[in-house]
């Protein structure tokens, strides 16, 4: 069983920066493909960022590349998102998703553990 908490979202001023976090729990060790999910107020969840068990492979959506930056702390069974100028159209609830494998997962649908999300808004 394998379970996410996010944690760092808040409001924030476009330009600015946030930091998310997933904590990870479960009982056994198994290797963990992680992924950054957002949904916007009515679009669909779409993949943000995601990573690769060993943290060499990964993957970001567009409108993110060179804002954003996925990482990971083994030592601290935690996945990271850092966000640097930060847009309005960022504003959406963020999910940290696992699947049980080495590699670099970057469909939804393979995802099959979830975090509750945590909520980023634009306070400009």
């Amino acid at each position: 069983q394998v379970q996410l908490v996010e944690s760092g979202g808040g409001l924030v001023q476009a330009g600015n920066s946030l930091r998310l976090s997933c904590v990870v729990s479960r009982r056994t060790g198994s290797t963990l493909a992680m992924g950054w999910f957002r949904q916007a107020p009515g679009r669909e969840r779409e993949l943000v960022a995601a990573i690769s068990w060993g943290g060499v492979q990964k993957y970001y959506a567009d409108s993110v590349k060179g804002r954003f930056t996925i990482s990971r702390d083994h030592a601290k069974n935690t996945m990271y998102l850092q966000m640097n100028r930060l847009k309005p159209e960022d504003t959406a609830v963020y999910y940290c998703a696992a699947r049980a494998n080495s590699g670099l997962i970057t469909r939804e649908r393979l995802y099959d553990h979830w975090g509750q999300g945590t909520q980023v808004t634009d306070s400009s």
